[in-house]
């Protein structure tokens, strides 16, 4: 695979300056900083020579972004919190003031929530919880506590981030303030409070406005159709690998993309704020133009600096795309440091290619009919966190996915159609031979040929592969990320039980995929290909929850 290796090659060292750079903002949703921020990203792509702009959208706290209802506009000012002979500070990191918590002040007795019947004694406390902090902050306010202390296991001696993500409508309940604390910290409070008791007070202040820009960065080089690279450029300072990691790396893409020959495609590249920006992007272009995307997130974790392994996120059946075969081949090229005791290649990183999993925004694109792949890093021990430092990035995992990326970039765009060809057909066969080892195949041949028909419409190559004939069974009538807050907006009680059947992950994904099968296969045959994509499904909750969407007009049954 020569090709590979002579791929251009990213400079590590620009990217991690652009890490840097990034880090020093508190880039959260709804900030004039994530502004600050899209507007240093828009200024230095602009200087490669690449056509830029930053469309605007808004937070506002009652603007619908497809699915996802808008964040307020917020900017923390100051927090502090006292406890004994402790003085904790915005100072030391933001993230001591939850993300969107109202402005305030809290006093009163440490109360550890660790039961339901601690909720009974909440009146006037200041509650800690460790878990569900979004619910439990709307309790915490109904039940009358007087602050609200936040904090996530295995986190240590680092602050996480946790975002309230409070509406308009939200701050007729949402009043008191919210901190979070390392777990450490958390775990004295604990032991305090259960011997003798602790007070504790806080200070938050916040400037809630109005609207503030939801910015996108966008810049194309290049004629439509566009090959879209993707990343989230919000989260909070420092937020180095997530995803300061990410934006940079597509920074640099876009500084060599700029100079690469474009024989099939364009090059487009978004930065946005994660789901919010994507969808609001959505909103304003037309779909048709963009042949397949590849999300960049958390792209600069190691094995030794943060714990993490390298995943790729394929394509799912339902927009099966030859980009995620080229990544997983080039990043098995590239991936290699040292040689085993016979000399075969040892992995820089230990790596494996899953099926379709949701968590980032490469799930908008593939739900709006725009195959999108992701690679990232995970886990990483210091996740939403302080520790999230530019300290901990790896140069050589940024080198490794950057050209991988930009290897199949080149390749798509200048490769010999008959190799293309030769390797779409390759990989569906690898594909199916793994879905054979599981399940018997029903579906999957003819939805991976459906996507490699459509590959190579857009890649302009004469092929045999047959389209597979659209039997739809529903119209998804409202597309977009699906989620109790949306379904809450329709109908409460459903809601409820949205929430009580998503909660393992891994029935979101299956859901949102069963609906994208949905609309081109019967439902018998849409569950079957989705029995062949994961193996095991849990049908039931999933019949339950197309049913919720029926009943809340977002889906309909042809």
């Amino acid at each position: 695979m020569e090709f590979f290796k002579n791929a251009p090659r990213p400079d590590p060292n620009s990217v991690l300056r652009y890490i840097s750079e990034l880090s020093q903002f508190h880039r959260i949703q709804g900030s004039e900083e994530l502004v600050r921020a899209a507007e240093f990203v828009a200024e230095e792509v602009s200087d490669f020579g690449v056509d830029v702009k930053i469309l605007k959208d808004r937070y506002d706290g009652r603007r619908w972004h497809l699915t996802l209802k808008s964040p307020i506009a917020w900017n923390p000012i100051w927090g502090e919190l006292v406890f004994d002979n402790r003085r904790l500070t915005t100072n030391e990191s933001p993230l001591l003031v939850m993300a969107h918590s109202p402005g305030g002040e809290m006093k009163g007795k440490l109360l550890p929530v660790l039961r339901d019947d601690d909720w009974k004694r909440a009146e006037g406390k200041v509650v800690l919880v460790g878990e569900d902090w979004r619910n439990a902050y709307r309790r915490a306010n109904l039940a009358g506590a007087s602050g609200f202390i936040a904090y996530r296991k295995g986190t240590g001696e680092f602050y996480p981030y946790i975002g309230l993500f409070l509406t308009k409508d939200d701050l007729k309940w949402a009043r008191i303030p919210a901190f979070t604390v390392p777990e450490a910290i958390a775990e004295e409070l604990m032991r305090r409070a259960f011997s003798g008791g602790v007070a504790i007070r806080g200070t938050v202040q916040a400037n809630v406005k109005g609207r503030e820009v939801l910015p996108m960065v966008y810049a194309k080089t290049g004629e439509p159709p566009y090959l879209l690279f993707t990343a989230h450029i919000c989260h909070p300072k420092p937020g180095a690998n997530d995803n300061a990691s990410g934006s940079a790396l597509l920074m640099e893409l876009a500084r060599i993309l700029e100079k690469a020959k474009k024989e099939r495609f364009g090059y487009a590249f978004l930065w946005i704020p994660e789901y919010h920006g994507s969808q609001a992007f959505a909103e304003r272009v037309q779909l048709e133009e963009y042949y397949a995307g590849v999300n960049l997130d958390m792209v600069g974790g190691s094995v030794d600096r943060s714990g993490s392994t390298l995943m790729l996120i394929r394509t799912p059946f339902s927009r099966f795309s030859l980009i995620s075969g080229l990544l997983e081949t080039a990043i098995e090229h590239i991936n290699v440091r040292g040689e085993s005791f016979s000399g075969s290649p040892l992995p820089l990183m230990p790596f494996k290619a899953y099926p379709y999993e949701m968590g980032s925004d490469h799930d908008v694109f593939n739900i709006l009919g725009i195959p999108a792949a992701m690679p990232i890093t995970w886990p990483d021990r210091y996740y939403h966190s302080s520790g999230d430092t530019l300290d901990r990035i790896s140069g050589e995992t940024l080198l490794l996915i950057g050209r991988a990326v930009l290897s199949l970039a080149v390749f798509l765009s200048e490769g010999n159609s008959s190799v293309i060809e030769r390797m779409a057909r390759g990989y569906m066969k690898r594909i199916l031979g793994e879905v054979e080892i599981r399940n018997r195949l029903r579906e999957s041949e003819g939805l991976l040929k459906r996507g490699l028909a459509r590959d190579m419409t857009f890649l302009g190559i004469s092929s045999e592969v047959d389209e597979l004939s659209i039997e739809p069974w529903l119209e998804w009538k409202k597309r977009g990320v699906l989620s109790e807050g949306f379904i809450k907006a329709r109908n409460r009680e459903l809601a409820r039980e949205f929430s009580r059947l998503t909660r393992e992950k891994a029935v979101l994904t299956h859901l949102h995929e069963l609906l994208m099968l949905g609309e081109i296969l019967p439902e018998e045959r849409a569950y079957a290909a989705l029995r062949e994509e994961y193996g095991k499904i849990e049908e039931e909750k999933l019949e339950r929850l197309v049913g919720i969407l029926e009943d809340a007009n977002v889906v309909s049954a042809h």
